[in-house]
């Protein structure tokens, strides 16, 4: 089956992406000066060559692995259903709308910035979130416990995403609109998955996402296991398919990030089009885990062989540990980042990838192999302010 189109653009483009682009001779375009597109192999495209790609359908299926490629495809695109999709999905209060059926009691508003300072939550219980409509990671995510608490977070929600909105595009995170929502209660998965031309969800990977406590927004730690995947498989498959005929979607790749509420019902939190975990986390991961390509297995519509792979595969676990910049100290002032005894707290250390901690609120991302009787690393991983492995500068 003809290869689709992978779409690649910064922050981050993964050795194991690079090297199953060059291997496979996957068909490729830049979407940005600011990836090195020279070790791409023989199936690099120029942008206007994939543009034509796009408008005569001979790349039905088109994965990402960022989300600033998307002002490229809005531009590119218009001949596919896609960017109208990816908009559905990107933009949070859209998807709300495009799920009201499926949740007709869940509350939410959306806040334009210009309103923020007039409104109150009159008719939003306490708890609830707010976060930017079109968001990344956890930036601007806030859990308000009541009305002063609302007037403090209120105050700070533009100087919250100042950094982040300085190193992403708009398409990726957008400060000016905000979403308010209640508070979805239960365990937290992240799920990478993609629907084939029939419309059925093929889902690569499932994640739990690990907290520190009940008041924790990161994203510190995810973990899949033999348990996690068996356990949710079926339970996920058939909401994303449901979520999917809402969408309409086809050929279309998704990370999806959902809790289970106590009663068994699944929540979304949100659904990021196009795209696997950021940063070419969760994709490679299902790699060193499950010995599983998600980007071959879209862009060649492989399903895997779940019940085949589950069976060659023990009880450890398969993590990844953000190492995000939790120690109150700003990366300006930073002079160094200890990566060596970080990754000494961890039994198996899978990969370590440094990030550029004054550009980014991140130190950077650990792919780590734990055993279940080892499980405490990650616990303790969790409430690590990190600070430990800075060096200030003088």
């Amino acid at each position: 089956m003809t290869d689709g189109l992978l779409l690649l653009d910064g922050p981050y483009v993964s050795d194991f992406l690079r090297e199953t682009i060059r291997t496979h001779g996957l068909p490729v375009v830049c979407t940005s000066a600011a990836v090195d597109g020279t070790d791409l192999g023989a199936g690099r495209l120029i942008p206007a060559d994939a543009a034509r790609c796009l408008q005569n359908g001979t790349c039905p299926r088109v994965l990402t692995n960022s989300e600033n490629a998307l002002g490229w495809l809005a531009a590119h695109g218009q001949a596919t259903p896609l960017p109208a999709q990816a908009e559905i999905f990107k933009n949070k209060v859209r998807t709300r709308e495009l799920l009201r059926g499926m949740y007709p009691d869940f509350r939410f508003r959306e806040i334009p910035v210009a309103r923020l300072d007039d409104w109150e939550p009159a008719d939003m219980p306490f708890p609830f979130v707010i976060k930017p409509a079109v968001g990344f990671f956890s930036l601007g995510v806030h859990l308000v416990h009541d009305r002063a608490h609302w007037l403090a977070v209120r105050s700070s929600l533009a100087a919250s995403l100042a950094a982040g909105a300085a190193v992403y595009p708009q398409a990726v995170l957008d400060p000016t609109v905000f979403l308010a929502e209640e508070c979805i209660t239960g365990d937290e998965y992240a799920i990478d998955a993609w629907y084939d031309s029939e419309g059925r969800a093929v889902i690569t990977n499932i994640l739990a996402h690990r907290f520190s406590s009940a008041e924790d927004v990161g994203d510190r730690v995810y973990s899949t296991s033999v348990e996690i995947l068996t356990r949710w498989l079926h339970p996920f498959t058939a909401w994303l398919n449901e979520v999917g005929a809402l969408a309409g979607v086809r050929d279309f790749p998704v990370h999806v990030e959902v809790r289970v509420q106590p009663d068994g019902r699944i929540v979304p939190i949100e659904i990021n089009p196009l795209r696997f975990g950021g940063w070419c986390t969760t994709a490679d991961l299902a790699w060193h885990a499950w010995g599983c390509n998600p980007y071959l297995s879209f862009l060649r519509a492989e399903k895997p062989d779940w019940p085949a792979i589950c069976a060659a595969r023990d009880d450890r676990l398969w993590s990844v540990v953000v190492l995000d910049n939790t120690s109150g100290v700003d990366g300006t002032r930073i002079d160094a980042f200890d990566y060596v005894a970080v990754q000494a707290r961890f039994g198996r250390v899978l990969e370590c990838r440094p990030v550029d901690w004054r550009r980014y609120p991140l130190f950077g991302f650990l792919l780590v192999e734990t055993a279940q009787a080892d499980a405490g690393e990650l616990d303790r991983i969790l409430v690590d302010d990190l600070r430990g492995f800075v060096t200030r500068v003088e």
